[in-house]
């Protein structure tokens, strides 16, 4: 069973960055979630899919899932660039577009 070692991306839905500061360790699904047919459940028999390691840093994850002989895929993490986007922009003198209402 494979482990994903990754860096999570923020939520589109917010500008924060909380839950992005650590690395995670994962395991990959090994049998696909099925339907329970009385209630409509989605259930799954996978224990190694409720297993969430944080670590502080890549190779603090790397390290661990070889100390345990786990096998892992490491994923890179893609840190955005920094925008700093302020209201008063909008009104700015040497702002780029036309200002229309």
């Amino acid at each position: 069973m494979v482990a994903r070692i990754y860096k999570p991306a923020r939520n589109a839905m917010q500008s924060g960055v909380a839950k992005t500061k650590f690395w995670l360790l994962e395991y990959e699904p090994e049998l696909p979630r099925s339907i329970e047919p009385l209630m409509g459940y989605t259930s799954s028999t996978d224990m190694h899919s409720q297993v969430r390691l944080r670590f502080e840093t890549k190779d603090e994850a790397v390290a661990y899932a070889e100390r345990h002989g786990i096998p892992y895929q490491v994923f890179e993490a893609h840190d955005p660039e920094h925008r700093k986007i302020a209201y008063s922009d909008n009104f700015a003198f040497g702002r780029a577009g036309q200002w229309t209402h």
